[in-house]
């Protein structure tokens, strides 16, 4: 699908001729996301460095009457940054920390700064940037509150949405506003958060305010080993009930163990049903108690090994075979299909055991990796795209998976989002009545439907209609 010529005209005046791209090759990088399931290729990409030209950028598409879709680094796990013949607003060139202010723990950001460097910048100062999504190397922050993404330390931390205080947007008709702002105020709304997690389907955030936390002074990494799933969940409900709350609390089964052990060697135990990667941060002595709690309340839930990181490199390590685990699946499968549901805690071994016998089922492997503290589950559906209906049977399997969560009183995502991937389900958790008062929120603000139509509501489309599937890439994060 071509651009109106004048359209395309207006956007090289806008951000100047090298900074658009229309050729096949180039648009070929934008046509799916970091889960590679989903094809659609823009008829242009425009690379903005301003609020500013963002603004015009948005006036010019919604005059000419083509939607137009922001984009971070592509990490995206929804297909939520895909547009289909339109206008990709890609915000790598926003890439600018323009502020640190350590004395009163914030920085403001563009959108393109990616996550992991921000906190790389602050930690000198004491301070970092909490959220830490398994592809923090890549993936911006811009990206990260679109999705209101998460990581292994959302269990003490919390996801972005508690890290963000302000934002400066553009809405679609090209309108700028401010919200919220670096210290709290009393009077009016709390629109700081607002945008937090609405998949770019409402405005571009185009400068954020975010909230830095001091680095803890002591930290504490420990790997307790299981011969049973069970009892691996089970000690998650164990860890809480005896006082502590950890930093990070994941859980990896035995088959991602394997890829894990085959391609990254770190250390874990390969005739494990599964282990829990546990850590606890805070002041030293602090630290030792937790410690030596969770060391026992994994011991009383039947733990068959208990490690605790004796160096930082040990601990680098352990933390190496989580974050990259589901790269490693490219080991041991030609393609995968990556889940993420949520159920309440104390379900996690029911969802679980639901997840084994779904796999059963459906005559495939899942490999399941877990942010088990906040109930968070990232089952890897392995299946073959060249076998006769392999890749119908790992999208049946997910949506079953993703129905059980809903059962158990869980939730359709805990970080990835909805966008075109699970829209064709949120109905199953939404009542008619929520997604109209949903839908009109979002068209007050976004009345042309240009700003990234198509994603989290319902179009016709299921769980299983999509164009293409392929292996997802080695650099691929849960």
């Amino acid at each position: 699908m071509a651009l109106p010529p004048r359209l395309l005209k207006q956007l090289r005046r806008i951000v100047g001729r090298d900074h658009v791209d229309t050729g096949r090759a180039d648009l070929q990088v934008f046509e799916s996301d970091g889960l590679t399931l989903h094809a659609a290729r823009p008829a242009c990409v425009v690379y903005p460095v301003s609020t500013q030209q963002c603004s015009e950028i948005a006036k010019a598409c919604t005059a000419a009457g083509v939607p137009f879709v922001a984009r971070g680094a592509g990490t995206g796990l929804s297909g939520g940054a895909l547009s289909d013949g339109g206008v990709i607003v890609q915000l790598s060139r926003m890439n600018r920390l323009l502020a640190i202010h350590p004395e009163d723990r914030y920085a403001v950001v563009q959108p393109g700064v990616v996550n992991n460097y921000l906190s790389l910048q602050t930690r000198p100062l004491g301070l970092e940037f909490a959220p830490d999504p398994s592809s923090q190397m890549a993936c911006t922050i811009g990206g990260n509150l679109a999705e209101n993404a998460g990581g292994p330390h959302t269990l003490k931390y919390g996801v972005t949405s508690n890290h963000i205080l302000g934002q400066t947007v553009v809405f679609s008709d090209g309108e700028v506003a401010s919200f919220g702002g670096p210290f709290p105020v009393s009077s009016g709304p709390d629109f700081s958060t607002f945008l937090v997690g609405t998949e770019g389907t409402i405005a571009i955030a185009t400068e954020i305010i975010v909230r830095l936390v001091p680095v803890a002074p002591s930290v504490t990494t420990m790997l307790a080993v299981y011969s049973s799933v069970g009892n691996a969940t089970d000690s998650v409900s164990a860890i809480l009930e005896a006082g502590v709350l950890p930093a990070a609390l994941e859980l990896i089964d035995q088959l991602c163990i394997q890829a894990v052990e085959t391609r990254l060697k770190a250390g874990f135990p390969t005739d494990a049903a599964a282990v829990l990667l546990i850590e606890v941060d805070g002041e030293e002595g602090a630290v030792k108690g937790e410690a030596e709690a969770v060391a026992q309340a994994c011991r009383g839930q039947g733990a068959v090994e208990f490690h605790t990181a004796q160096t930082e490199a040990d601990r680098q390590r352990l933390w190496l075979g989580r974050k990259h685990a589901a790269g490693a699946l490219g080991s041991i499968t030609p393609a995968y299909y990556t889940n993420d549901g949520v159920v309440p805690r104390s379900k996690l071994t029911d969802i679980l055991q639901t997840i084994y016998r779904l796999g059963e089922k459906h005559h495939l492997r899942i490999a399941n990796l877990c942010h088990a503290g906040d109930g968070n589950i990232h089952p890897l559906i392995l299946f073959d795209p060249d076998e006769s209906q392999g890749k119908e049977r790992a999208m049946a399997c997910s949506e079953d998976i993703l129905m059980a969560c809903l059962e158990l009183g869980g939730s359709l995502t805990g970080e990835h989002g909805i966008g075109v991937e699970k829209r064709g389900l949120i109905d199953r958790m939404f009542s008619r009545d929520d997604l109209a008062h949903m839908r009109r929120l979002r068209s007050g603000l976004n009345r042309d439907d240009l700003l990234n139509p198509g994603k989290i509501f319902p179009t016709g489309a299921t769980c299983g209609e999509i164009r293409g599937i392929r292996s997802l890439p080695p650099g691929a994060w849960i």
